[in-house]
Order: C-alpha cells, then sequence, then structure tokens
C-alpha cells in the first residue's frame, strides 16, 4: 500500500523567541540560543576583544550574565578570525560557555571615521594598530564572523552620526539595505542567527522605510542602530517609541550601544529587548559606580574614610568584602584591582536593575518601577 510523501525536514532554527507577556509596551521574553536560554530584557556586557575587560568568565556568570558581545573588527586585527576558528571558535578561545552575540563592525565605520573609506563594496579601514589596510565588504563581516562561531551576528551596516546632513543619512540607509541583502545572500552557517540592522538617525520616516526593507528579508531579529552617536539622551527616548513600533514583535528587539540605566529603562518602556555599552566596565574603570541612590565617584576625598560598601543593597562580590574607603584607596595608588572591583559591581548592577525589571514587568508594574528607579537615581526618593 503506497504511503503519502512528507513534507521535508525543516533545520531547526539557531534561535527562538517567545514572548511570555507585556505590560503596556515592556515585553517579557526568552531567547533560546545554541549555547543556552537567556531571559529579556537582558544587559549584554561587552567583550570586543573576547574578554571583558577585567572581569572572568566566572564572576560574569556568577552575577546572572547569559550573554554577551564580541567585535568583529577588533577580533579580526588581533588575533585573526581564522587562528579564532582553529582554535575551536570564541566560545572555547575565551572559555565562555554562554551566547555570544558579534556586532559587524558597523559601528566602527562611525567610531573610526577618520581611518576609513566607504564604498558601495564596503568600508575600507587603515588599523589602529599598524596601519595596515583592512577591507570589510559584507561578504567578510559574514565570513568573519562564522569563523568566530557567535550565536547571533549582525549584518555590516553604516551608522553615520545622528545629525548627519539629510542626503547623508538616506545614502547611509539605502547602503545598510544593500548591505544587509548582501550578508544574508553570505550567511551560510546553521548555527548561527543573522541580525539586521534599521539605520536612520531621529528621521522616523526614514527609519520606517529601512526597517520595511529589512523586514520583508526576514532575518531571525532586528537593532536599531545608530543611536546613541551624537543625539542627546531625551531626543533618543522621543523617538524610540515609534522606531520600535515598525519592528515585528514576534522577533528580538536589540537597542545597539545604549547605555545608562535610565537609557535602558526607557528602552524596556519602548519595547526593546536586549542592550549592550561599554559603560558599566568604562566608568568602573575610571572609580564611577552606579548605585540605586545614584553615582558614586570613589576618587573623592570624601570616600577616604568611609567604612560603608558601595551600596548596602548590594549582594555582588565588591560590596560584600569591600569598604569604599579601600577602593578609594586602590585608585588613589592606581592599584589594578580598583578597576576590576568597581566593574564587576556595574555590571551586577545593570544586571540586577534588567532581573527587577523583568519581575516588574510580569507582575504588571513596570510603570511604576520605572519611576521609582528614576527618583531615586536623581535623589528625589
Amino acid at each position: 500500500m503506497a504511503t503519502e510523501p512528507t513534507a521535508p525536514t525543516q533545520p531547526p532554527a539557531a534561535i527562538r523567541f517567545t514572548l511570555l507577556a507585556t505590560d503596556g509596551r515592556a515585553r517579557l521574553g526568552r531567547l533560546e540560543t545554541p549555547h543556552g536560554l537567556v531571559d529579556t530584557p537582558i544587559f549584554m556586557p561587552v567583550g570586543t576583544q573576547a574578554t571583558v575587560k577585567g572581569i572572568t568568565p566566572d564572576q560574569l556568570a556568577a552575577f546572572g550574565s547569559r550573554i554577551i558581545l564580541g567585535n568583529t573588527y577588533h577580533l579580526t586585527l588581533r588575533p585573526g578570525d581564522a587562528l579564532i576558528a582553529e582554535l575551536g571558535g570564541l566560545h572555547r578561545f575565551m572559555s565562555w560557555n554562554g551566547p555570544i552575540l558579534t556586532d559587524s563592525g558597523g559601528y566602527q565605520v562611525f567610531s573610526l571615521a577618520d581611518v576609513r573609506k566607504i564604498t558601495d563594496a564596503g568600508a575600507t579601514f587603515k588599523s589602529h594598530i599598524d596601519g595596515k589596510i583592512l577591507d570589510l565588504t559584507p561578504e567578510r563581516a559574514v565570513e568573519i564572523q562564522q569563523n568566530l562561531g557567535s550565536d547571533i551576528a549582525m549584518v555590516l551596516d553604516e551608522c553615520p552620526p545622528a545629525k548627519a546632513p539629510d542626503a547623508v543619512m538616506q545614502a547611509a540607509v539605502d547602503r545598510s539595505i544593500r548591505w544587509a541583502e548582501r550578508c544574508k545572500a553570505a550567511h551560510t552557517r546553521k548555527d548561527q542567527a543573522q541580525f539586521a540592522i534599521i539605520q536612520g538617525g531621529l528621521d522616523i520616516k526614514l527609519r520606517q522605510r529601512c526597517a520595511e526593507a529589512l523586514v520583508a528579508m526576514d532575518f531571525p531579529g532586528y537593532a536599531q542602530g545608530g543611536f546613541s552617536v551624537g543625539e542627546s539622551p531625551e531626543e533618543m527616548a522621543a523617538a524610540l517609541p515609534e522606531c520600535v513600533d515598525v519592528m515585528p514583535t514576534h522577533k528580538p528587539r536589540y537597542l545597539m550601544g545604549v547605555g545608562r540605566p535610565q537609557d535602558l529603562l526607557a528602552g524596556v518602556a519602548s519595547g526593546i529587548d536586549m542592550f549592550d555599552c561599554v559603560m558599566p566596565t568604562r566608568n568602573g574603570r575610571n572609580a564611577m559606580a552606579f548605585t540605586n541612590s545614584g553615582p558614586v565617584r570613589l576618587r573623592n576625598a570624601q570616600h577616604r574614610r568611609d567604612p560603608a560598601p558601595l551600596a548596602s543593597d548590594c549582594a555582588c562580590y565588591t560590596c560584600q568584602h569591600f569598604s569604599r574607603a579601600y577602593l578609594h584607596h586602590l585608585f588613589h595608588v592606581e592599584e589594578m584591582l580598583g578597576p576590576t572591583l568597581v566593574s564587576l559591581h556595574n555590571l551586577a548592577f545593570y544586571l540586577d536593575l534588567m532581573a527587577r525589571t523583568r519581575s516588574a514587568i510580569a507582575a504588571g508594574r513596570f510603570a511604576e518601577f520605572h519611576a521609582d528607579c528614576l527618583a531615586r537615581w536623581s535623589g528625589n526618593a
């Protein structure tokens, strides 16, 4: 007896995103990746050069980090993406067992504007290390990230300054759309998801046009790029809700390179799921700590005899073991432990903020939580 033909089995998706609950625009979700689950909203520590500066992988995991970043431009310069692939991929290379997202080098198109040239073919950089030329085409950006083996790879885009002239902004959007199409065509790694990046500055209609073109290509996830590149935080917060409205509701939404704690909550209030920024570690290296009562600047003389921890309500290793006086001393004598301890605290603060945000969304009280945080940080609580 003949049997009916069966449909071909489809390969499993590299990631799966489930929207669990909403509270206003704020979203509670779960992202499944080849290297583990990620509850969203989530903050992703930045490990540009295969390390989150001054922090070990065990420490990252201990205070709740679930996904971190690596960078295409920096890692292909040193030590080289082919070498990382030879040594087993970025996860093994840096001994991080959780998910990794890699940026494509698009931000360096903005930040290294004085050492790069852009054409429709791609971006050509003069290495900031030794002056050698790096041609970063969309196809090469895909190849590098496939060699790195990240769970999520970003397409190559052009990130113009926020206040760029209209013609420059429109040209960057058009080029980013074409590059995204080329990235998608070049991508072959089945255990890696590829996210597209929406550009357009503060021009909502331009961002909508960019989003429509990218959504039609059906990427597994979408990011808003080109924020925190010259506009004020108030301008970004005002533009975000309409920008996010054009992103698919059933796929993860990522706001790249943002930022301060209040910016993260503004993003969540607009419907963003994923964030990254160097601020927790960069500020930590410069003696500035984030707390629920506002920032603490540890170089200030007022901390010289202060026996209190950075934050009495914080359970991180730094706050459980060391005083403000000790941290002040470490920075005063330029001991490397100071930047490590404050960076550790700052990352723990950011990740705890996201955990409390998720709890507030689940309880249907995000607006109240958001307002309370802003009041505390401004000293009005």
